[in-house]
Formats: structure tokens, C-alpha cells, sequence
């Protein structure tokens, strides 16, 4: 998308990857990842049709649970759901600077 159109069509020779304190779309993506660990806990079952049924934002936090569980588990097990959303966004910015 964007990346491509920069550096292929405008010849842009710099990327900037960034991330900045109290995402809310982080803060978001871990409270979805929380959640969805509590609820398997409590064994609900996960419903592949209700996934798909999900708005775009929280198909969006859905997918950025790799992060958020990535960021939990760098951290003490003992970590509040604020720690791990602020390095949620560290992750997150590490994350796509890998995908590029």
C-alpha cells in the first residue's frame, strides 16, 4: 500500500517507523488479547463465525494480538494490563521495522 507507493512511485529513500505512549489501538489489542485469554480460561469456546462477523476495528485489534502477547510475555508475569499495552507499542514498532 502506502510503503510501496512511497518508495516505488516517489522515490523516497527514508522510512521512519514509530510508535508513541498510551496508543489507545495498543491499549486496545491487549484488552482484546486479555480478554480472549480469560475467556479460553474460563473455557468458552471460540467461534470462527464470530470472528468474521467483527467490526473492522475489532478485527483490527484482533490482529494485533501477536504483539500484545509478545510484550506479555517479555515481561514479569505478574504485569498490569498498562504495562503491557505501553510495551505493546515498543513491540509493535519492532514488529514492522521486521516486516519491512
Amino acid at each position: 500500500g502506502s510503503l510501496e507507493y512511497c518508495v516505488g512511485h516517489l522515490g523516497a529513500k527514508l522510512l521512519v517507523v514509530l510508535g508513541h505512549t498510551k496508543c489507545g489501538a495498543m491499549a486496545g489489542a491487549t484488552q482484546t488479547m486479555l480478554s480472549a485469554q480469560k475467556a479460553a480460561e474460563n473455557g468458552e469456546p471460540v467461534k470462527p463465525a464470530a470472528i468474521e462477523q467483527k467490526t473492522t476495528l475489532e478485527k483490527l485489534l484482533h490482529g494485533l494480538g501477536t504483539v500484545a502477547k509478545q510484550a506479555q510475555n517479555e515481561l514479569n508475569p505478574g504485569a498490569t494490563a498498562d504495562q503491557i499495552a505501553a510495551h505493546t507499542v515498543n513491540v509493535n514498532v519492532f514488529s514492522g521495522m521486521a516486516r519491512l
